[in-house]
Formats: structure tokens, C-alpha cells, sequence
């Protein structure tokens, strides 16, 4: 077996399988799209589950992939293991409805043994088999595979629930017995065992089974082929590595990092896994951040964020002090550029980002390291030599400290961590991100009623709102095709339809549909597309309508007109944020609705005021300029070359759309547009927000929704011009700038009454401190109008040492304020405000805590004021 690279071997398979009448699918991007139910993208089947569950139909059923994958479900094992990796690449084959069995497990063999492919030598190879799946047994024996290299194990079905699933076949490569880490008598010695002799490289499912609702399992009515290649596990097969960080996807990033840090990889264990814990969570994060997303305290945001702070903190094990995960972004892009371009391309961008993050954790961390000299000392004062779990994970949680580092920095001052505490918490945040994640089902049950319509449907809106005379060809009723339906609501397919169907953020059309007399039979409610790509109306009936029959369709022209314009100023949008902003700017989603657009894009920081005035000015400016918008079908790679963008979320078939408005945008697009920027007359920005990690919405309408929006904040202009006395409208800015002028003099005088008020008080209430268990205690329920006046209060005390304790109670608001104060004496001998406020807090229905030194607390019941105090008494007596 000849030595590959990576980039060779990722394009021998590919090309063996396009051999195969595979069409080859690109990595989609790691952000999922329409898929609640994924973090990541985590494997190739992961963008191929409409495929597989009918939802809808492929134009060729056989599919090949390379797809980037992020799982983070064991990042605390990377750089431990051999194979554990948070980025890695899935290479994979599928089929939907197409070849089974016989295809999946011959084009295998062949690719892994034919000399023209990957010539591996077959008394190397091994396969596992479900037992009840003897078809799969019997056609790898028609291969010529040694018959004693069939294993047969009871866990070779793949099931994920509701949906597909299926026996699966592993394929193992016997590395020799040099790689044997168990006796000869272990039950895991054995290929498909927990061992490192014999690798598992490919798994191939056959899924022909539907996993019902009710538990049972009944055969799909199209049956599919789903596999899986590692490509890190094949590429250290080919070049004889003892793990996957000893390939050309990770060495180059393991020498740079030697160059970083003076360490030698290989020296020791330790260092080693700092190494691969680096190189493999640099290529996650510059392939997650170039997708577009960005660190941040939630969601996949978190998992870049983490990633990032594991990686620093083993640079400082490896003793880099300074930012240097930026330098790696170069690496990794030329590690992947054969498959990976845009890397490259996004360098700039994704340095950026990683280097703002790396700054920011290394002050973060300082911080960090001086709240754990707080609780190690803390420990020591209460004589304890341990730290709960609860700020070990707070460290972990809020300045990214792991925590052995934790428990390495402390136990040198002789002070343990609570492991067991810590894992708790872990465990508590895991279900909270697991409750946050959507319920909804990972991969429907497949269905082969819409997916085996196949009766073509021209859509025809593009240039006209009406069809007179189109045939209903399908007509779909309570799941069931019918031929005539009375009432109710229905499916509709016709043989032609002026009614767009939704997609790519765009809203459907409604309207109405007649007969051939011009009688309203039923209004189209919605419309979207079923699995062959037909426009498959939903309609509310008023007459009976049967198959075969022809009805006159017509779209709500307003309705319609109305997103049009919307449409077309999403795209002017969208340019003029990659103009302003830069071309990092990419859009992340869209919905274009007759009333207003939404849209949403990535972007690093929010938007300032001016840059979002020059983004509106920008599109006004193109509407003025009154650009001729057009429209033209071509081909891919000839609408590439146009220069026109394509959304990473879509798949485009061999004819595309290409929108433009001159040479200021040019886009793929389905959508429907007007014939000149001037008939949007105005577009207005009505909000911009951050909507998630790095991705920013903007809100808009435009047309007479731009008016009546504007008129709208004219009249509340105007309004407020009439409250303040102001003569015009201009003079509005000049009067509220008065007025706050004078709210804050008047603040002012307020504070110093308020101040003298507490400083009156005090003159009294700390005159006759009592005697509690040889403490001297002041206890009182004061009248303040805030909380600023009871700390006024325990400053003055402090400075006049009235007593060794303060207890202050006020209502404030109609709710219970307390106040502690405690002598630093007192302290010493352990008495602490933080104790004391949770001891009395219950008695006003409410929590609290602080220093040891002041602490303060509220509630929702300030009759129990008293009982506070009283129990502040009880409290101190009890010691």
C-alpha cells in the first residue's frame, strides 16, 4: 500500500464514487440551517436527513461527500487519545432509493483493495456484521473477504429513534500486532473491540427499516445506503502513524507550535497532549469561526469560546505567554486549501476574531487567577483545605480556568478542589443546554405518498400572476391521494401555477382559485414544495374540485407586489452591508413578508449609528438611482464566474438564477423581484439588533410602509414638540436638553436632602447599641428613600465604631431592605454579615448575601421587618 497525502486520498475516494454515478456534494458550512435539532454539523448523513426522510427528493439519488464535522460531546478526552477529535472530516456514500446491499458492500471492497484505488491489502481487513442480518454476511463472502474476518456483533444496528434506521457493517484495518494494547485473552481483543490493533475506518448502514412512533419497526418504502470514513483514521492508516496528530493534517500545526514555544513534540507524555490539544482545536475553531460563528457565553458560541481558552491555557503549559492561537489560522488554511480554499480567503477575518478573543481571555485570566487567590485564602481563614465544587466551576464557567489547572494551582498551596462538586455542576449546566436545544425530531418518519409524485409542475410567476386553465393534477386530502374532494382543507399540484412556492426567506403567494365560470372554489392559503420540487398548494375549499379539471389560478397582486419589493431591497441590503462593513458580512437568514424584511447577517461587534445610517443612505441611494433589475438562467459555473454570491445554506442545481441590479449586486436567487430600484421609493431601517453569537438582524420595510412608518414618527415628533412648549419640531432637541438639565439639578438636591435625612437618623440609632453575648449590637428599621441612604448609614457607623454589629431594615418601594455590618474584630472570630443576612433574610421573604464585612439583602414582605431584627438578636445569642 503506497503512501497518500490527505488531500489525495479525500479525492480518491470522492472520484472513486463519481465513477459510480455519485454526484459529489460540498461540505456544507458547520452552522446548521433550518435544523433546530443540531449544535453542529456532527456527520455527512447530518445534511442529507431531508434525503433520507422523503421530506424531499435529490435530483440524482446518488450522493458523495466530504463533509467538515464538529462534536464536542468529548472534548475533554482530545489530546488524551488517539483518535478523539473536535473537527474532523466524515467521508461518505449514500444512496436514497437507489442501489442496497450488493452496490454498497462491493464498491467498498473494491475501493479499499483495487490497486487502481486504495490497494490496502485484504488480509488486513476485517468486517462486522448484525447477526440478523445474514444478506449482508452473505454478499461480503461474494467479495473473496477471508471468511474468519466476518465478525458477527449484536450492536451493529444504527438507531437514532423516531425515523430510518438499520443493520450496519463496521469496516477494521488490523495494524499489526505492534499496535496490540491487550492480552491475548481479553474480551475486547477483537476487531469491533475497545482496543488499538484494529481500527475502525468505515461504517456502512443500511437503512431500510422505519423506526415508527409506536416503538415498532416496518420496512421503508425506499430504502437508502448511509456511510461514514474518518478521514484523520484513513490518512493515519496511509501514513503508517501511531495516532492521527502524526499525519499531515496536524504535524504541520504540532512544528509550528514547536516553533512557538521551544518544546519538542515526543519529548514527554504531557507536553504531547498540550501539543495535540492545540493543533486540534485550532482547526476547529478557524473552520467554525470562517462558517460564522463566534465566541460568545451560549450555544455553539460557547463551544468556540471554550475551545479557544483550552488551547491558551495549554500554550501557557507549554510556556507561550503571548497570543499565538492567531498564528495558527495560516497553518490550518494551508493544511486544507486543496478542499478547503476559502480559508484562505477568510484568513483576515478569522485572525481577527481569534485574536480579540485570545486578548481578551488573557486579561480574563488574570482576573481568574486573582479569584482563586481570594478563595484559597478564604480557605485557609476558615481553617478548611478544600474549595467547594460550586466555585471550582465558577472559575471553569465565567473566566474559562479548567479545572485541573485549578486544582494544580491551589493544591501548591496545599488546598484540594471538590471533584465530585464540580462534576455536578458540569452535569446541571449539560442538561440546561440539552433542555435549551430543541425537542423537535432529529429525522422524520420517511413517507411515500408526496415523494412518489413525480407529475411535473411548470412554475410560471415569474412573468404573470394569473393561469387560466391549469390542469389539478395531484389533489391530496387527510394524507391520501384522492381523485375529488368536497370540503375542508387540501393539497393541490397543477400542471402549471403563477403561485410561488417559499423559499429562500421569501413567503408564499396566496390568492384565489376558479372554475372555468369564474366561480370562487377556494382560496390558496400557502404554498410550499413538495419532495419532487412540484409547488404543492394548500387550500381552504369552497366548492368541490376534482383531478383532471381545469381551474383559472390568480395571485393577490398587492400581496404580492408588496414582498417583490421587500425581496429586492433584501439584496440592496445586503450589499450595502458588505460595502460599509466588509466582505466578512455574509447573510444569515432572511424573511421577506409584504409588511416589512428581516435580515440577518454575521458580524463581529455590534453596528454603530453611523455605520447603519450609511447603510440605509447606500440602499436610498440605489433606489434614486433608478437601476434596472434583471434576471437571467445559466449555469453554475457560469453565474460563478458573473461574480454572483451564493448563500452556503442552499444547494443549487445545474440551472441557476442570477438576480442583479447593475454591477452593485449580482446574487443566486429563486425569488421574485421588481423591474427597477425605483419602485421600492423608499427604504427605511427600522431596528437593528444581535440576535445570537455574531449574527446581527435588521429589520426594514420600505414602499408605503417606509411612509406610514416615518409619518408614525413625525406625529410622535410633533406630540412631543406640543409637551415641551417646543415652537417647531427643530427646537425639540434644545428643549429636552433643558429639561434634562434641570431633572438632574433637581436629583441633586434630592441626594443631599435624602443624605441629610440618613445623617439625622444616624444621630439617634447609634447612640444605644445593646448587648448580645458579649457583642455590642445595633439593630433598627430606618426611613430612607433607597438603598444608597442604608449604606450612607453603615459608612457613617463605620467611621463613628458606634457598636461590633449593624442590622438596618427599611421598606423602600413596598419591598424589604436589609442591610449587615460587621466590625473587623468580630470578623476575626468568625462572625461574618454574609451569615448573618442569610440567617434573617427568610423572615422578608427573600435572599441575600456579601462580605464578610457588609452585606445586604431584599424581599417581598416588609411587614416582617421586625421579625428580621429580632431574629438578627436570636442569631448572635445562638453563638
Amino acid at each position: 500500500m503506497e503512501r497518500k497525502s490527505s488531500s489525495e486520498i479525500r479525492r480518491m475516494y470522492l472520484d472513486f464514487f463519481k465513477s459510480k454515478g455519485h454526484v459529489v456534494e460540498p461540505s456544507a458550512s458547520l452552522v446548521p440551517q433550518d435544523d433546530p435539532t443540531l449544535l453542529w454539523i456532527n456527520s455527512g448523513v447530518a445534511t442529507m436527513k431531508k434525503y433520507f426522510d422523503g421530506s424531499v427528493v435529490p435530483e440524482v439519488p446518488r450522493l458523495t461527500s466530504s463533509q467538515k464535522s464538529i462534536r464536542t460531546n468529548d472534548i475533554e478526552n482530545v489530546g488524551h487519545t488517539a483518535r478523539h477529535h473536535t473537527l474532523f472530516e466524515m467521508l461518505g456514500n449514500f444512496s436514497v432509493g437507489d442501489y442496497f446491499k450488493q452496490d454498497a458492500i462491493h464498491w467498498a471492497w473494491e475501493l479499499l483493495t483495487s490497486k487502481e484505488w486504495f490497494g490496502m491489502d485484504p488480509e488486513k481487513l476485517f468486517v462486522t456484521v448484525y447477526p440478523k442480518d445474514q444478506d449482508a454476511k452473505k454478499i461480503w463472502l461474494e467479495t473473496g473477504i477471508d471468511p474468519t474476518h466476518i465478525v458477527e456483533i449484536e450492536d451493529n444496528f444504527w438507531d437514532i429513534g423516531e425515523g430510518p434506521s438499520g443493520p450496519d457493517s463496521e469496516i477494521f484495518y488490523d495494524r499489526g500486532p505492534s499496535f496490540n494494547n491487550l492480552a491475548d485473552d481479553d474480551p475486547e481483543n477483537y476487531p469491533g473491540g475497545e482496543n488499538e490493533r484494529w481500527l475502525e475506518i468505515w461504517n456502512i448502514v443500511f437503512s431500510q427499516f422505519n423506526h415508527e412512533p409506536d416503538g415498532s419497526y416496518e420496512p421503508l418504502p425506499h430504502k437508502n445506503i448511509d456511510t461514514g470514513m474518518g478521514l484523520e483514521r484513513v490518512v493515519s492508516v496511509f501514513q503508517d502513524a501511531p495516532t492521527n496528530f502524526e499525519t499531515d493534517l496536524f504535524l504541520p500545526l504540532i512544528h509550528e507550535v514547536e516553533k512557538l514555544s521551544g518544546k519538542k513534540y515526543g519529548d514527554t507524555k504531557e507536553q504531547d497532549v498540550s501539543f495535540k490539544v492545540i493543533a486540534d482545536h485550532a482547526r476547529a475553531i478557524t473552520f467554525a469561526i470562517g462558517d460564522g460563528a463566534l465566541p460568545s457565553n451560549e450555544g455553539r458560541g460557547y463551544v468556540i469560546r471554550r475551545l479557544i481558552r483550552r488551547a491558551v491555557m495549554h500554550g501557557k503549559k507549554l510556556g507561550i505567554d503571548q497570543a499565538f492561537l492567531v498564528d495558527l489560522v495560516p497553518v490550518v488554511g494551508e493544511i486544507m486549501k486543496d478542499y478547503y480554499p476559502e480559508v484562505l480567503e477568510e484568513k483576515a477575518y478569522i485572525q481577527k476574531v481569534v485574536q480579540s478573543e485570545e486578548d481578551r481571555f488573557n486579561e480574563t485570566l488574570d482576573d481568574g487567577i486573582g479569584l482563586l487567590d481570594n478563595i484559597i485564602a478564604e480557605a485557609k481563614a476558615n481553617g478548611s483545605s478544600e474549595i467547594d465544587g460550586k466555585q471550582a466551576f465558577k472559575l471553569f464557567d465565567t473566566y474559562g480556568f479548567p479545572f485541573e489547572l485549578a486544582q494544580e494551582y491551589a493544591g501548591d498551596q496545599g488546598i484540594k478542589l471538590d471533584r465530585a462538586g464540580f462534576d455536578a455542576e458540569m452535569a446541571k449546566q449539560k442538561e440546561r443546554a440539552r433542555s435549551a436545544r430543541s425537542k423537535s425530531v432529529s429525522m422524520g418518519v420517511q413517507s411515500d405518498l408526496l415523494t412518489d409524485l413525480k407529475t411535473p409542475s411548470e412554475y410560471v410567476g415569474y412573468d404573470t400572476l394569473t393561469v387560466d386553465g391549469a390542469v389539478l393534477a395531484d389533489l391530496v386530502q387527510n394524507d391520501q391521494l384522492v381523485d375529488h374532494v368536497e370540503r375542508g382543507t387540501a393539497e393541490l399540484i397543477f400542471d402549471k401555477t403563477p403561485f410561488y412556492a417559499e423559499m429562500g426567506g421569501q413567503v408564499a403567494d396566496i390568492g384565489e382559485i376558479k372554475d372555468q365560470d369564474g366561480q370562487l372554489v377556494a382560496t390558496v392559503e400557502d404554498v410550499q414544495h413538495a419532495p419532487n420540487s412540484q409547488n404543492l398548494h394548500t387550500v381552504k375549499l369552497v366548492k368541490p374540485m376534482s383531478k383532471g379539471e381545469k381551474y383559472n389560478l390568480s395571485v393577490n397582486r398587492e400581496f404580492h407586489l408588496k414582498v417583490e419589493k421587500n425581496h429586492t431591497a433584501t439584496h440592496l441590503l445586503d450589499q450595502s452591508l458588505r460595502s460599509i462593513l466588509g466582505d466578512h458580512t455574509k447573510q444569515a437568514g432572511s424573511l421577506v413578508e409584504p409588511g416589512y424584511l428581516r435580515f440577518d447577517f454575521t458580524h463581529f461587534g455590534q453596528v454603530t449609528e453611523e455605520d447603519l445610517n450609511k447603510v440605509e443612505k447606500l440602499v436610498n441611494d440605489k433606489i434614486y438611482e433608478e437601476i434596472p433589475v434583471t434576471t437571467v438562467e445559466t449555469d453554475l459555473e457560469s453565474a460563478k464566474k458573473m461574480g454572483a454570491i451564493a448563500l452556503f445554506s442552499e444547494k443549487y442545481g445545474k440551472k441557476v438564477r442570477v438576480v442583479s441590479v447593475d454591477d452593485f449586486s449580482r446574487e443566486f436567487c429563486g425569488g421574485t423581484h421588481v423591474k427597477n430600484t425605483n419602485e421600492l421609493g423608499l427604504f427605511k431601517i427600522v431596528s437593528e439588533s444581535g440576535v445570537g453569537a455574531g449574527v446581527r438582524r435588521i429589520e426594514a420595510v420600505t414602499s408605503q410602509a417606509a411612509y406610514e412608518f416615518l409619518l408614525k414618527e413625525e406625529n410622535l415628533l410633533k406630540q412631543t414638540a406640543g409637551l415641551l412648549k417646543a415652537a417647531q419640531v427643530k427646537d425639540v432637541p434644545s428643549k429636552v436638553a433643558q429639561q434634562i438639565d434641570n431633572v438632574k439639578s433637581l436629583n441633586q438636591e434630592v441626594q443631599k436632602l435624602q443624605d441629610q435625612i440618613a445623617k439625622d437618623q444616624a444621630a439617634g440609632i447609634f447612640d444605644n447599641p445593646e448587648d448580645v453575648n458579649g457583642i455590642s449590637l445595633i439593630t433598627a428599621k430606618v426611613d430612607v428613600a433607597g438603598m444608597d441612604q442604608l449604606r450612607q448609614l453603615a459608612d457613617d457607623w463605620k467611621n463613628k465604631k458606634s457598636s461590633q454589629v449593624l442590622v438596618l431594615g427599611a421598606e423602600i418601594g413596598g419591598k424589604a431592605n436589609l442591610i449587615v455590618a460587621v466590625a473587623e474584630d468580630l470578623i476575626k472570630q468568625g462572625v461574618k454579615a454574609g451569615d448573618l443576612i442569610k440567617a434573617i433574610s427568610g423572615k422578608v421573604n427573600g435572599g441575600g448575601g456579601g462580605r464578610p464585612n457588609l452585606a445586604q439583602a431584599g424581599g417581598s414582605n416588609p411587614a416582617g421587618i421586625e421579625d428580621a431584627l429580632a431574629e438578627a438578636h436570636q442569631w448572635l445569642a445562638a453563638r
